[in-house]
């Protein structure tokens, strides 16, 4: 019997047929080129197909003058884009995998420019979004008709490059979903008032499509089932205008998310992170699905086939988007096919690499997996090395792991050392603090890499240079890690505890502490939420312009948002000068004006990391080849940690 016979029954949708019930929804990937699918786009897409996804839902495109920033998404505003596209579905069919473009206009959610000044953003009404700070244009009348006949000639470009269907973006606060929304569509004439007036322009532009496209062209919408914001669409109106469209009978498929870009409380739904319950928009979905008759899809949060299955066989939803966690691991969808369920590499929803690098316009990439929008920098990976040879590494942390892992599949023979009992390194205090368990995933997904590979591991024992020598190994790679960086204070009378203590429970902090925070990173919020927790008084001052300033922005501000329900006041430029018995000492960044904090039991330091270069220093003159990864080189995160132990594997006997 199948682990998971829902998951790989086949769905019809429209007059196309797909294998299996997972898909892989729209998401940037920042992988375009001039606005159009290149090679590295295609190598993206194809090592998902490959993978086993049913269905991919290729990035929003754009189709329109008013939104059209190609050094930033897709676009299919004119003919120009055919070519790509299609050798983009020739990749993804040989697989045996679907594949649907995507139609969006961002509307007032607008961040985009080419030049650095600030484009009109357009909407139904002049409604100033507030996440954005934009008040918008209201769309001229006679730019609608021009809009929605741009929808339909993208479509007909998709066509004709050979997608098997379009969805058009109706969800999370953009265009569409502002045309759709009371609060946001103030218009007084045949586009606003009434429900129906308000679903016109999306119906015209689905119309659009349809007379542009072949009869076997699959068109759906991506709507937000509940936009979980102040003014936003609930989850009744959403589920009128489903209806409303299922009996036009111009939709083959809704496909379910949550959240608004407009607003803070409703950007989070947009890439929840581990913060967020799993499967939460599943029954969303499911109030849908009882009012519709064609298929409805659901992604938000999803990141193990166990729960996919379950929403399936539960009637919750037809198919079940997979994003973060096929991007964490290509081969999701093949491994849950054949029960190999422990070798899947869980998705940890971190943000960082993922939405944190398409934020910042970098290419989509996986902390835990660097080779994800690399795929052909690294396209041989498992490819055995010319020449075999003996390797040492010392270091159990996430880039000691990842270098064991990646050079014994290559075919190496690897001794990995740690000096703890316990492999992870500073992943083992991540996922100590509140909320963060999902993050020691990563330290159980290296683990079984490591297992899987076939490489030797050594726990509890400390390394010295002299050992290394007398073992002589062909190849050292060194990923010792790094230390509490402790800065020369005046803090005479005051009690000092360092933040990595605090996470393991084995400082004695008094009632009234002050967390003095200087990388603005998952250290001070963690420690300042453990700390109000456990009944603290908690002050977190920062020596940067805003708590969790250099985290990826979704996971700081639902972090921030949950200090704030705690009572911790936040201080910003704070940079730390002492301390005494009853008061912390700071100055202001900008001014170097005085801060003061008063009445504290307890400074904490998390003033950042010092390298552990001791090893590395002592490996001078070794006859074989010594490398040094991670922390030990230059402290930074888990991601250049694990993408360090990956290039460094690499290098060995290629």
């Amino acid at each position: 019997m199948a682990t998971y016979p829902h998951l790989f029954r086949p769905l019809g949708i429209g007059r196309i047929e797909v294998k299996n019930r997972l898909f892989f929804p729209s998401h940037g990937t920042s992988l375009i080129e001039q606005g159009h699918a290149g090679p590295n786009l295609i190598a993206y897409h194809e090592a998902r197909a490959a993978g086993g996804s049913g269905l991919i839902i290729l990035e929003g495109s754009a189709m329109h003058s008013s939104f059209d920033y190609r050094s930033r998404y897709l676009s299919v505003a004119d003919d120009d884009c055919i070519p790509g596209l299609r050798d983009l579905a020739v990749a993804v069919h040989r697989h045996g995998c679907k594949v649907f473009g995507q139609l969006f206009h961002a509307g007032r959610g607008l961040r985009a420019s080419e030049d650095g000044s600030r484009p009109v953003a357009y909407a139904p009404s002049e409604v100033p979004d507030e996440r954005y700070g934009i008040v918008p244009a209201p769309l001229p009348k006679r730019m609608v008709r021009d809009f929605v006949d741009s929808y339909g000639d993208a479509a007909r470009r998709m066509n004709e490059a050979g997608l098997d269907g379009c969805e058009v973006l109706a969800s999370m606060g953009y265009l569409i979903a502002l045309f759709l929304n009371p609060a946001a569509n103030l218009r007084t004439d045949r586009y606003g008032g009434s429900p129906g007036n308000r679903m016109r322009f999306l119906r015209e532009i689905i119309r659009a499509m349809r007379a542009k496209t072949d009869p076997g062209f699959v068109i759906g919408i991506r709507i937000s089932g509940d936009e979980m914001a102040p003014g936003g669409l609930e989850p009744d109106a959403v589920r009128a205008i489903c209806r409303a469209l299922d009996a036009d009978g111009s939709i083959d498929f809704v496909n379910v998310i949550a959240g608004s870009v407009g607003t803070m409380e409703g950007w989070k739904h947009v890439f929840p992170p581990m913060a967020v319950p799993p499967g939460y928009v599943a029954p969303l979905a499911a109030g849908i699905k009882a009012v519709m008759t064609k298929p409805v899809l659901v992604a938000g949060r999803i990141t193990q086939p166990q729960l996919a299955e379950l929403i399936v066989a539960g009637g919750q939803a037809d198919m079940v988007g997979v994003v973060r966690a096929q991007i964490a691991d290509p081969e999701f969808v093949n491994k849950a096919r054949s029960g190999r369920i422990d070798d899947i590499r869980a998705c940890i929803g971190c943000n960082q690499a993922c939405v944190g690098h398409r934020l910042a316009m970098y290419p989509v990439s996986c902390i835990q997996h660097p080779e994800t929008g690399r795929e052909r920098r690294f396209p041989h990976r498992k490819a055995r090395a010319a020449t075999a040879r003996r390797v040492m590494v010392v270091g159990g942390g996430p880039a000691g792991m990842k270098a064991a892992a990646i050079a014994a599949e290559r075919g190496h023979d690897v001794t990995l050392y740690e000096r703890a009992g316990q492999l992870g390194g500073q992943v083992l205090l991540a996922q100590a603090l509140p909320g963060r368990a999902e993050f020691g995933g990563l330290a159980t997904n290296l683990a079984r890499e490591l297992d899987l590979a076939g490489a030797k591991v050594v726990r509890g024992r400390d390394v010295t240079a002299e050992a290394i020598r007398a073992d002589g190994p062909d190849v050292v790679i060194l990923a010792t890690g790094a230390l509490p960086r402790l800065p020369a204070i005046a803090a005479e009378g005051a009690h000092v505890v360092e933040a990595w203590s605090v996470i393991r429970g084995e400082a004695n902090t008094g009632g009234s502490v002050v967390v003095a925070d200087w990388r603005g990173d998952w250290i001070g919020l963690g420690v300042a939420e453990k700390l109000a927790r456990a009944g603290c008084r908690v002050t977190l001052a920062v020596n940067a312009v805003a708590a969790g300033m250099y985290i990826q922005e979704i996971v700081r501000d639902t972090w921030v948002g949950e200090l704030h329900k705690l009572g911790v006041a936040m201080v910003p430029y704070a940079r730390l000068v002492g301390a005494d018995r009853t008061t912390a000492y700071f100055q202001h960044t900008a001014s170097g004006e005085p801060i003061l904090i008063e009445g504290v039991d307890t400074l904490v330091l998390a003033q950042g990391h010092r390298r552990e270069s001791t090893l590395a220093d002592a490996m001078n003159g070794y006859p074989g080849k010594v490398m040094a990864i991670g922390d030990c080189v230059s402290p930074r995160t888990a991601e250049e940690a694990v993408f360090d132990g990956l290039k460094a594997a690499m290098e060995i006997g290629a």
